[in-house]
This record gives structure tokens, sequence and C-alpha cells, in this order.
């Protein structure tokens, strides 16, 4: 897989999100941006975007995925946020 292969999936599954990924065959670092994660604990949001690329999971396409999850508002202030 592609990093824009699991930007689509999760755009598909995931709606109101902005998705950053980096990685390569089947090791990604997913940073997701969206007001779905407000008032969400970090376990839930993880769980958010594990369940929406569970399927890939499942089969070994994809098989390890960092995630990292910000509201709006704290994106503004992440270290991950460049401006660009």
């Amino acid at each position: 897989m592609q990093p824009s292969d699991v930007k689509a999936l999760l755009e598909s599954r995931i709606d109101g999100c902005e998705f950053h990924i980096q990685g390569e065959g089947c090791n990604f670092q997913v940073i997701a941006v969206g007001d779905v994660f407000e008032g969400l604990s970090a376990v839930k949001r993880q769980q958010l975007i594990y369940g929406a690329l569970s399927e890939e999971i499942a089969s070994g396409a994809l098989h390890a995925v960092s995630i990292k999850t910000y509201t709006p508002s704290q994106w503004q202030s992440a270290p991950e946020n460049t401006g660009a």
C-alpha cells in the first residue's frame, strides 16, 4: 500500500477529517485532524482510526499503524504542523 491508498481509505470511512499519512509497505504513520475527536479520550480516538482500517489490518495489508489525533484547535499548536 501507498500513503495515498491509506489516506483514501480513511477519507472514505471517516467524515470531516484531514489526514496526513507517511510510510510505505505495510507500516504507516497517521495524523488525523478533525472536530470528530472533540471530547473523545485518547483511546476512543485511536479506536476510531483503527476501526476504519480494521479490514486492512486483519488482512495483513497494513501491519503497523502509528496514530496521532488532533482537534483543529490542538493541531494549531501541534509539533507536526509545519503550516504546510
